[in-house]
C-alpha cells in the first residue's frame, strides 16, 4: 500500500505529530509513505523513519495557491499513491483540483477533520472526498449536520498521546529543584492548572474565578501556554483582573514550557475550560496519563474524554459554584485517579490503517 498525506507544515503540533507516526507505522508495516507539505523542523525525523517528503509551498492560504494543482497532479501520478490523505483546508483545495484532472486510476481520496471549521464555504472542501476520518463524535456531528454527510461516509478516530512520553514516572528530584529555584511560591502548595494559550475561549478568566472563589493560600493556580502578540492586550486584562482580586501570589502564568508533562505529573488536578466546545481536548488525556485527576465544562470532546476516563470531572457548562466545589471534592481524594487511558497514539495509528485497507477492499 502506498500513502500520500498532506498537510501545510511537518512544524511541531498535534497534527505533524500524528503525521509523522503514522507514516513511521506504515513503513514498519512494510508499506510506503509519502508526504507532501512546505517541511519543517519535522522533516528529518520523517525521512529519518523511512517516509518520503516533497516539498510544496502548500501552507500559504491565498488564491495563488491554487495554482500548484497541476504540480500536485503530476506528482501524485508519478507517485501512484492508494490513498491520498489531506489534513488541512488549502492543502485540501489544491488536492481536490488536482485529483479533478484524473481521468483514470484516481486515488481514494481521505480527510481528517481536525476541528469545528468556522466559514462552511471555505471547508467543505474537507467533506468533498471518498471517506472523512472525525477526531470526536463532537466533530462528527458538526459534519453531519452542516455538511449533509452520510454516517457512512465518516469514521471516527480519536488522537491520541504516546504512553511512551505520557507516563506515570515519578518527577526526578533534579526537576523538581529546577523548578522550585524557578517558582518557589509554588512550594508545599496544591497544584490547580490551565493548559491553555492566552485567547478568550479557553477560559483563562474563569479559571481566574476559580482560584479566587476557592479562597485558599495553600493552593495555587498555574496557567501554562503561549502568549501570541495579537493576543498581548487581552493577556493585560488578565493580569489586570489577577491584580484586582489579589491574586499575584496565587496564580503563574508559566508561558510555554517544553517539560509539560512534568507539570501535569506536579498538578493535583489539570483543567479544561474552553467556553465553546473543543474538538477532542489533546491536554485532558494527556494529563490522564500521567495519572493525574483532571476536569472540565461538559461539552464538546472534553466531555467525551471525561465520561470514558474520569466523569467525576464533569461539571456544568459555566457554573463556576459547581467548579469550585468539584474542585475542592476532588482535592479531598487523594487515592482517586482517572481510568487507564485508552486515547492512545497506537490505537489511532491502527484504526487509521484499518479504514485504508476497508476503503482498499471496498474499491477493488
Amino acid at each position: 500500500m502506498k500513502v500520500l498525506q498532506i498537510l501545510p507544515e511537518l512544524n511541531i503540533g498535534g497534527v505533524e505529530r500524528g503525521t509523522l507516526d503514522l507514516s513511521k507505522a506504515l513503513v514498519q508495516k512494510g508499506h510506503k509513505s509519502y508526504v507532501i507539505s512546505n517541511g519543517g523542523k519535522l522533516e528529518a525525523s520523517l525521512i529519518a523513519s523511512g517516509g518520503n517528503h516533497i516539498s510544496m509551498p502548500i501552507h500559504l492560504k491565498r488564491f495563488k495557491t491554487l495554482k500548484l494543482a497541476d504540480d500536485l497532479c503530476k506528482i501524485i501520478k508519478e507517485i501512484n499513491p492508494d490513498i491520498v490523505h489531506v489534513r488541512s483546508r488549502m492543502p485540501a483545495w489544491v488536492t481536490y483540483r488536482a485529483l479533478k484532472k484524473f481521468k483514470k486510476n484516481k486515488p481514494i481520496h481521505v480527510s481528517t477533520f481536525h476541528g469545528l471549521y468556522s466559514f462552511p464555504i471555505y471547508s467543505k472542501v474537507m467533506a468533498q472526498v471518498d471517506h472523512i476520518i472525525s477526531i470526536s463524535k463532537t466533530v462528527e456531528d458538526y459534519i453531519k449536520t452542516t455538511y449533509q454527510v452520510a454516517a457512512n461516509k465518516i469514521t471516527v478516530i480519536p488522537r491520541g498521546c504516546d504512553l511512551n512520553e505520557f507516563n506515570e514516572e515519578p518527577l526526578t528530584s533534579e526537576w523538581k529543584f529546577d523548578w522550585y529555584q524557578e517558582f518557589p511560591h509554588t512550594k508545599n502548595k496544591r497544584i490547580l492548572t490551565l493548559p491553555a494559550r492566552i485567547t478568550k475561549w479557553k477560559g483563562v478568566d474563569d479559571f481566574i474565578e476559580l482560584i479566587n472563589l476557592i479562597d485558599n493560600p495553600n493552593i495555587h493556580g498555574l496557567v501554562v501556554g503561549p502568549v501570541s502578540q495579537s493576543k498581548e492586550k487581552y493577556f493585560k486584562k488578565l493580569k489586570a483582573k489577577v491584580d484586582a482580586l489579589n491574586l499575584q501570589n496565587r496564580i503563574t502564568f508559566c508561558g510555554s514550557r517544553s517539560d509539560i508533562v512534568n507539570i501535569y505529573k506536579l498538578s493535583d488536578i489539570v483543567f479544561n475550560l474552553s467556553k465553546t466546545p473543543e474538538p477532542f481536548g489533546r491536554t485532558t488525556i494527556e494529563a490522564a496519563s500521567v495519572g493525574t485527576k483532571i476536569a472540565g465544562w461538559n461539552h464538546g470532546g472534553t466531555k467525551e474524554i471525561l465520561n470514558e476516563l474520569f466523569p467525576q470531572g464533569l461539571v456544568e457548562l459555566g457554573n463556576l459554584t459547581d467548579l469550585k466545589n468539584k474542585s475542592i471534592d476532588l482535592l479531598s481524594q487523594d487515592e482517586l485517579k482517572p481510568e487507564k487511558n485508552t486515547f492512545t497514539s497506537e490505537r489511532m495509528i491502527n484504526s487509521t490503517l484499518k479504514v485504508y485497507e476497508s476503503l482498499l477492499r471496498t474499491d477493488k
